[in-house]
């Protein structure tokens, strides 16, 4: 799997986080690590899925969703007096699969910091395996992000095993 370049814009967000620097995300350079860009994504993707009723962030394996790939594009350096959020959108959903872009926000949405994507694979933890995207994670995704349907009309997904 690759991840295609993002084509969002800062509209295209309903769904924003905000993210408190701590002292011990700054490094050397005196900005952000970069490592703590990826939490920043995990700590936003968490609470958006938690708004959706998707998880009650209580049993981990209920989840239901495993990381597959993430990415992030760093545009200007995020400092400990910054005041950011983070903007997640889910953007695709396939059989078993979705993907997920971040905007990383300063000053009140004014200046975008950085971008991610990720895409996650549903997943049952119990059977260690790939698992289509359970229907009501994909009615809630799609109604809230205004999807197309998945799959098109007169179709039907694959079963889990």
């Amino acid at each position: 799997m690759s991840v295609p370049p993002q084509t969002s814009s800062p509209e295209d967000f309903r769904f924003y986080h905000p993210i408190e620097i701590r002292y011990g995300d700054i490094d050397a350079q005196g900005h952000v690590n970069n490592a703590c860009y990826f939490t920043y994504m995990e700590q936003t993707r968490v609470r958006y899925i938690g708004s959706l009723g998707l998880w009650d962030r209580r049993a981990f394996d209920s989840i239901g969703i495993i990381l597959a790939e993430t990415s992030c594009t760093f545009l200007t350096p995020i400092e400990l007096t910054d005041s950011i959020r983070v903007g997640v959108r889910t953007t695709h959903l396939g059989t078993k699969s979705l993907t997920t872009e971040y905007h990383f926000e300063g000053e009140a949405g004014k200046r975008l910091m950085a971008t991610g994507r990720a895409v996650l694979v549903a997943y049952d933890y119990h059977q260690q395996q790939s698992i289509p995207i359970p229907p009501d994670w994909r009615e809630a995704l799609s109604r809230f992000e205004g999807l197309q349907p998945y799959p098109p009309e007169g179709k039907s997904l694959p079963r889990a095993r």
